[in-house]
């Protein structure tokens, strides 16, 4: 005596065999897609190092009458976001333009921090009057720290 299966049956007994037989190739397809992910972070975190690591730093050194109207800020503005698009190839936690403020024996220093691929932009000088110096080495800046006094009230 043979049976009949409803047709719902028999489509999902198909559909359960062909799984069955396309679950070692639908595995070895998930795990070369796991190891390509894994390899391109990876290769992306060493890219962003390497940029990180190979920085430029430019100081903005403004004259005693240096009073800025506001075109000139927002110009200014402007030129700092081309920094970014000179790096374009560089992955954007790499690419930005940050500015570091130091004392040194009173006096204020502003440093201009961006990747190597845009240290033509940095050295643009974007304000008439500041001087852009260039040759600043990265360990010329150190954070400033305030001493805490614990049970001092005023």
């Amino acid at each position: 005596m043979k049976g009949h299966l409803p047709d719902g049956a028999r489509l999902i007994l198909d559909a359960a065999h062909g799984i069955a037989v396309a679950a070692p190739y639908l595995a070895g397809l998930v795990a070369v897609g796991f190891l390509t992910a894994v390899a391109l972070s990876w290769r992306r975190a060493r890219r962003v190092r390497d940029v990180l690591a190979g920085r430029v730093r430019v100081e903005a050194v403004p004259t005693s009458t240096f009073d800025p109207s506001e075109n000139e800020v927002l110009r200014w503005g402007h030129h700092l976001g081309r920094v970014s698009y000179s790096a374009s190839d560089v992955p954007a936690r790499g690419r930005a333009a940050r500015l570091h403020y130091s004392v040194k024996h009173g006096r204020m220093h502003c440093y201009l921090e961006g990747p190597r691929y845009a240290q033509a932009v940095l050295s643009m000088p974007g304000f008439a009057e500041v001087e852009i110096r260039a040759g600043a080495s990265r360990s010329d800046i150190h954070p400033v720290r305030f001493a805490v006094q614990r049970g001092a009230r005023s």
